[in-house]
């Protein structure tokens, strides 16, 4: 099965690979485009990326793990990111993410085994006047709290039900 799903990746990222020329210039817009396809960008793939570019894997893949916005592991349906900035956690940011650590059962930086959520830190939202802030699905929710926070979580349950 393992084989089977790596072939089904290369064959994905080579039908993206398709719609460029080869230029490294593409790096970036290509590991976007192969992230979209996957839900995250594989070692398969950034084999496949590699090659088609000419570049050494080392430089894919100091490229996926530099910039925040790729993962190396499959993520959630539902993306929990819990801002970090000043504002958020002078408000309690830390009793929100403890809160979705006893509801999910998951750290910042894991995801649940049925790959229902993810759950990362941000550096800053941008919402500070709302503090403390998070964003389900990139959809911003202020003035959170643990109780808020497991109430959003239940709604998202519950229509998946």
């Amino acid at each position: 099965m393992a084989t089977t799903t790596s072939n089904t990746m290369c064959e994905q990222t080579r039908k993206v690979l398709s719609n460029y020329q080869g230029s490294r210039g593409e790096l970036i817009p290509i590991l976007q485009e192969v992230q979209g396809v996957i839900g995250y960008v594989p070692r398969e793939a950034m084999s496949e990326i590699s090659r088609f570019l000419r570049l050494p894997q080392s430089t894919v893949y100091g490229v996926v793990t530099f910039y925040s916005q790729f993962h190396l592991t499959r993520q959630g349906r539902h993306k929990i990111r819990v801002c970090q900035g000043t504002a958020c956690h002078v408000r309690g940011c830390e009793k929100i993410i403890e809160a979705i650590r006893q509801k999910l059962g998951i750290s910042p930086g894991e995801t649940t085994e049925a790959f229902e959520f993810s759950l990362e830190r941000v550096a800053c939202v941008g919402s500070c006047a709302l503090a403390p802030v998070i964003s389900i699905d990139d959809k911003v929710h202020g003035n959170m709290t643990p109780k808020k926070t497991e109430k959003l979580i239940d709604q998202l349950l519950e229509k998946k039900a």
